[in-house]
């Protein structure tokens, strides 16, 4: 299901495909949050579809929730209540759970937890989880895990990693009779494993030898972005992806800056995902390829040029920063609208870039010429 096409001789960047039920994804690739079916900011699977999205991603904690998914799958699936044509991930939930923090109990048949919506107690174990993806419908399945805050105590985040990785060899267990079922929303869903471990080194690397035997379709680092410095988190990269997989595609979850893609690119990350480009758009924070400006900024006020003069999104091709500044400051609706679709463009077009340069074999040097640029404040 994973072609590696090509390896960066400099880096260990890949380009590569991954075919799924719905469509092949040109990797790396960066995938679109659409947490509960929609993206904040108010566009629709035919905006995504104009910003060259290639994965859209749902979270089952939140649609479990409200509408459930049995709901979901009475329509369809997320692909027909969304009218999305292309993949989908699903993440487990297991960062959701992670974020209640006080409201939640884990033990080893899974976690319980109150809903942040009306405070009732729900309970999800590995077998639930895969369930409701299942009703769901994505492509890719992620396995129900933990996902430890850092720093944490080494005997906590040893006791996880195990219990993590017995909750995934129950999630690979229940997968193929969810898919044999006759109102099996989509039989070919496939899971992925995600490895644990904070920020110790060896607890990372023992988990992925771990989890890479049971031969997952493929593999995440989670517990990542949550707390630790960035240096630690290329670190561990450094250390726990010569571990994992070369034929199977790897996943950084919730990463993160253009900077962070670009270096974990260099370390061999084939897919990410974060909220990062939509919700700082929705804050006015604005991505160029010079850096992000602030358009609510009063310098702004009366700028005719677009966003960004090298970009070709539909934003940039219509309106002038002053239009988007006025926006913000009315605190019209459109204005969040607009935002994200630039946002989630460039990103896209960072990807696309990304591959190209890798093909081309030119991908270390457009790391030394981009890595910093995007990350510095332009304006």
């Amino acid at each position: 299901m994973f072609n590696l096409i090509k390896k960066d001789s400099e880096t260990r960047a890949r380009r590569g495909e991954y075919t799924t039920p719905h469509g092949v994804i040109q990797t790396p690739v960066f995938m679109n949050v659409g947490t509960q079916a929609a993206i904040k900011g108010g566009l629709d699977a035919n905006d995504l579809e104009n910003i060259s999205c290639q994965v859209e991603l749902s979270n089952t904690y939140h649609l479990h929730l409200r509408p459930g998914e049995e709901t979901v799958a009475a329509l369809g699936g997320l692909h027909g209540f969304m009218r999305w044509k292309r993949p989908i991930l699903t993440d487990s939930g297991g960062f959701q759970v992670f974020s209640l923090a006080g409201l939640r109990k884990i033990s080893e048949e899974g976690v319980q937890f109150s809903s942040h919506i009306d405070g009732r107690r729900i309970f999800m174990s590995p077998e639930d989880s895969m369930r409701i993806q299942s009703r769901l419908g994505s492509d890719i399945a992620m396995a129900f895990d933990e996902c430890v805050e850092n720093p944490a105590p080494r005997e906590y985040v040893k006791a996880s990693c195990d219990r993590t990785f017995r909750w995934l060899e129950r999630c690979k267990a229940a997968l193929p009779d969810l898919n044999n079922r006759e109102d099996a929303v989509n039989p070919g869903q496939v899971l992925w494993g995600i490895n644990q471990g904070g920020t110790y080194s060896d607890l990372r690397i023992s988990h992925m030898r771990e989890i890479s035997e049971l031969d997952l379709a493929g593999y995440a680092i989670g517990g990542l972005a949550v707390g630790e410095p960035t240096e630690t988190m290329y670190e561990i990269l450094d250390t726990v992806l010569p571990e994992a997989p070369e034929n199977k595609p790897r996943y950084l979850m919730g990463v993160g800056t253009p900077s962070n893609i670009i270096e974990a690119v260099a370390r061999g990350v084939d897919f990410f995902d974060c909220v990062l480009p939509a919700r700082n758009a929705r804050h006015g924070k604005l991505y160029t390829s010079d850096g992000h400006i602030n358009i609510k900024n009063k310098k702004h006020e009366l700028d005719d040029s677009p966003i960004d003069r090298n970009c070709g999104c539909y934003v940039c091709r219509n309106f002038s920063r002053a239009y988007l500044r006025h926006l913000f400051k009315a605190e019209e609706m459109l204005a969040m609208r607009l935002a994200v679709m630039h946002n989630l463009w460039f990103y896209n077009k960072l990807m696309e870039r990304i591959r190209g340069a890798i093909e081309a074999g030119e991908f270390a040097s457009f790391r030394r010429e981009w890595s910093s640029r995007l990350d510095r404040r332009a304006g």
